[in-house]
């Protein structure tokens, strides 16, 4: 039976994860100190060994497998060694501290970017550097410095183990799971007809349409994108925007489609579709493999697509005629192939996470790799290229970050501040991305500081000097200030005043002096704070998410223009797709400051997710387009049908330039387009051009067949394409009206 207690802290710690670091922090640090205090008898261990605690267990917190979490300890215990000894080495003169500062605080904050553990850990990191660049002692100081860090490091291997471990749960493959089984549900419930069949379908889509919803939260859940540099993180990451595109393309596929029985191959697609679906689901969810293989449910559907091509040509090469009628009838064909491009792309993602998890240790150990994703090193290289731009809100913040840190740690020698390293910690806790922020986060760590000087105050003077209460109080110190940042930013600065109080008068009596000592620290560090962020990008995230819309647009309508406008000799230009997918991460990053930003927002949560949704869906039908021709294998040069691919060209570039100008409406003086609406003509003009080039080839009169297969499968390919481009202008609709309030605010 769960306390009224017990419900107040759930609800604002979900899962108790703040609870549970700060309960083995409570248990480990004040241990440590004991041993470093009463057992070597050196403050110096004592005080690293406390503050490499706070570091490995109250400030880091890696999620995934039990052996993912130790190899991540392990990591950020060598990197803090590292640390330490540089950081000793650079504290022997103010502007060889601050440098360093400049350059490991930047090197630390910007690594974020390659992988969500490195973003979680940049605290403890630079914690582990500020510590010892600021505090005095020479180089004699550093074995004791090393030993005590090294003695937090290797208690922490034990306690996350041992002391209340975190489940292996990984949210976000759970949510990819349970959608990827309710879209299945839904694929194999509206071919149904009927009236009971009709609401059977439609409750499955309002189910499907959940568990997506709830996938695009899970993702969009933390301060930073969920992507780790393993094999299989990296794998369910590309799965969300593929898993809610296939979405959208049902929900397109529900619309009204010229009357007529559709062809036994499209239904086959459909069915080979929700089985793979369904199995990826179970693949995803599943802690032991099934049995039967998702590599013949990928083979199956590939067959199945083939087969509903091949009907495709069959189609064309019957209307001896003419084209006339020939993009309708192609419609549940184009429906059936983007559906089955779609699910083999979610396939494909989940085939690579399972063989992922399926390696050995040695396999992991020595870096080898299914195929299907880049190497993690190129992989990070991709991510932080993706990001040295000068719009980057992730690269602004490293900036700021780096140069508040280095300008806080010059104040703190020149000062002669009595304990430097919080003035340090004051700047760090408080930098946000921008300057009314910072100013707030100020203002409410000064406040929580005072309270926490005045509260642990008035205790160090009702204990006075016994050492035993002050011990007795230590671990319920340490506990209280690790849940209450849980409670609010003012919260945790009192609690981490309060267990401070405490320590330092555990290691020599101070009284409430070194409390006062604390607050003007924090003064100086958030004064610093202030400068850096008044003159770095004051504006803060909203003017940055404003950029990062403009360029991921015109990327992904360029990528979509590069894709049409190929030869289509199987050979197509990557470049304005890596640049796509290079402008999405930094939108997806300018996102998540935006929604972790304080103050007031101008912009509803709702209208930005119809923006970045309309960004995935135009960089997916270029990916879409890209890939309908790559897969025809063959070169084609000169193209068979050029009179129809001028059409289709066209077509893309009417489409494209609209997305062009919204990116500028976004990036600059510029008005939102009106959402274009249907050509009427558009459809004529192709099918007179497919006329034409099918006539020139003699392809309607079948007098050369291995011939005509080649000409009527372009035909088929450019109606696609044009399918597929019109779907980008009917994206238009979800996008005018959210960007038009976004570009006047």
């Amino acid at each position: 039976m769960r306390t009224a207690a017990e419900d107040w802290l759930r609800s604002r710690d979900p899962g108790l994860r703040a609870t549970r670091r700060a309960v083995r922090t409570a248990i480990v640090m004040p241990a440590l100190f004991a041993l470093g205090t009463e057992v070597v008898g050196d403050a110096t261990v004592a005080t690293f060994a406390a503050f490499g605690s706070f570091a490995l267990l109250l400030f880091a917190d890696f999620g995934g497998s039990l052996a993912d979490r130790l190899a991540a300890q392990l990591t950020l215990t060598a990197l803090g060694g590292v640390f330490v000894c540089t950081a000793t080495v650079a504290s022997r003169s103010a502007w060889s501290a601050a440098t360093a500062m400049l350059v490991v605080g930047f090197g630390v904050l910007f690594a974020g970017v390659v992988s969500s553990a490195l973003a979680g850990a940049s605290t403890s990191a630079l914690l582990a550097f500020v510590l010892p660049v600021t505090t005095p002692g020479g180089l004699d100081t550093l074995p004791d410095r090393l030993a005590g860090w090294l003695l937090a490091g290797a208690v922490s291997l034990p306690a996350v183990t041992l002391l209340w471990p975190a489940p292996a749960t990984d949210p976000l493959r759970d949510a990819a799971a349970e959608a990827c089984r309710r879209l299945s549900a839904r694929l194999t419930a509206e071919p149904a007809t009927g009236r009971e069949a009709g609401s059977t379908a439609a409750a499955a889509a309002r189910d499907a349409d959940e568990a997506v919803a709830a996938l695009r939260r899970v993702f969009l859940a933390t301060p930073y994108r969920p992507s780790g540099l393993g094999t299989a993180a990296r794998a369910v990451v590309r799965l969300v925007d593929e898993v809610q595109w296939l979405a959208g393309v049902l929900d397109d596929a529900a619309a009204p489609v010229p009357a007529g029985p559709a062809h036994p191959a499209v239904a086959r697609v459909g069915s080979a579709a929700a089985v793979l679906l369904d199995h990826a689901g179970t693949v995803l969810g599943a802690r032991d493999q099934p049995q039967d293989s998702l590599q013949d449910h990928l083979d199956d559907l590939a067959r199945a697509r083939r087969d509903m091509e091949s009907a495709a040509i069959h189609e064309v090469a019957r209307r001896a005629g003419g084209a006339a009628g020939l993009p309708a009838a192609l419609e549940p064909a184009f429906r059936a192939q983007e559906l089955a491009r779609a699910v083999t792309a979610i396939g494909a993602g989940v085939a690579v996470a399972a063989a992922a998890d399926q390696r050995s240790w040695w396999r992991r150990l020595l870096g080898g790799r299914p195929a299907g994703l880049p190497g993690p090193l190129l992989s990070a290289r991709q991510r932080a290229l993706a990001h040295l731009e000068p719009h980057s809100v992730w690269l602004h913040n490293s900036v700021r970050g780096a140069i508040g840190l280095a300008l806080a740690v010059l104040v703190a020698d020149l000062s002669g501040a009595q304990h430097s390293f919080w003035l340090v910690l004051g700047a760090l806790s408080v930098l946000r991305s921008n300057a009314l922020s910072t100013g707030q986060s100020a203002l409410r760590g000064l406040l929580g500081t005072v309270a926490g000087f005045v509260l642990g105050g008035l205790l160090v003077v009702a204990v006075g000097a016994s050492l035993p209460v002050l011990w007795a109080l230590l671990p319920l110190a340490v506990l209280v200030a690790g849940i209450a940042p849980a409670v609010s930013f003012a919260a945790g600065q009192a609690g981490f005043t309060v267990t401070l109080l405490v320590l330092f008068n555990v290691i020599g009596p101070a009284g409430w002096q070194v409390g006062l000592v604390r607050v003007e620290d924090v003064a100086l560090g958030c004064a610093c704070s202030l400068l850096v962020g008044g003159l770095f990008w004051p504006r803060g995230a909203g003017a940055a998410l404003a950029r990062a819309l403009a360029e991921a647009y015109a990327d992904a309508a360029a990528a979509l223009r590069s894709a049409t406008e190929q030869d289509h000799d199987g050979r197509p230009s990557g470049g304005p797709a890596l640049r796509s997918a290079a402008s999405a991460r930094r939108l997806d990053d300018a996102f998540r400051e935006f929604l972790a930003e304080r103050g007031p927002k101008r912009l509803s949560l709702a209208e930005v997710a119809a923006l970045l949704n309309g960004v995935a869906g135009l960089r997916l039908t270029a990916d879409a387009v890209r890939s309908l021709w790559r897969d025809a294998g063959a070169a084609r040069h000169p193209r068979a049908a050029p009179r129809a691919a001028a059409e289709v060209v066209a077509a893309t570039e009417r489409v494209t330039n609209w997305y062009a100008s919204l990116a500028q409406a976004f990036a600059g003086p510029g008005v939102v387009p009106r959402a274009l609406p249907p050509d009427p003509g558009a459809d004529g003009r192709l099918v007179e051009a497919l006329t034409a080039d099918l006539a020139a080839h003699g392809a309607l009169a079948g007098a050369h067949p291995v011939a005509d297969d080649r000409v009527r499968a372009e035909a088929v390919r450019l109606v696609w394409t044009g399918d597929h481009v019109d779907a980008a202008r009917r994206l238009q609709i979800t996008v005018e009206q959210p960007a038009r309030t976004a570009a006047t605010r």
